[in-house]
């Protein structure tokens, strides 16, 4: 799903116009973005949560000559689903019996 198309779904779902829904949906990840630029985790209950986590500076290897490369430490921005989307997401089968 691009962007326009996200936008213009969650514009139908409101009920709202597709310019109304594109400020919405940017203002959530600004707000996602600063949060967790100051450390903060996001939660919404039955979806899930955006969090940060750290990654080491480590050593590489470069796949076309195989030298070693160094990698700086990094933050990245991680999203956890919660057990009630991963449940909707994977749905048990019913057996026959």
């Amino acid at each position: 799903m691009t962007k326009a198309e996200l936008i213009e779904a969650v514009a139908t779902k409101a009920g709202t116009t597709r310019q109304d829904a594109e400020k919405t949906v940017e203002a959530f990840f600004e707000v996602v973005v600063a949060s967790a630029k100051s450390g903060e985790k996001v939660a919404w209950p039955g979806f899930g949560s955006f969090s940060t986590s750290k990654r080491a500076a480590r050593t590489g290897r470069n796949p076309q000559t195989g030298a070693p490369v160094k990698v700086p430490a990094s933050t990245a921005l991680k999203f956890t689903a919660s057990s009630v989307l991963k449940a909707e997401l994977n749905p048990k089968k019913k057996t026959k019996k």
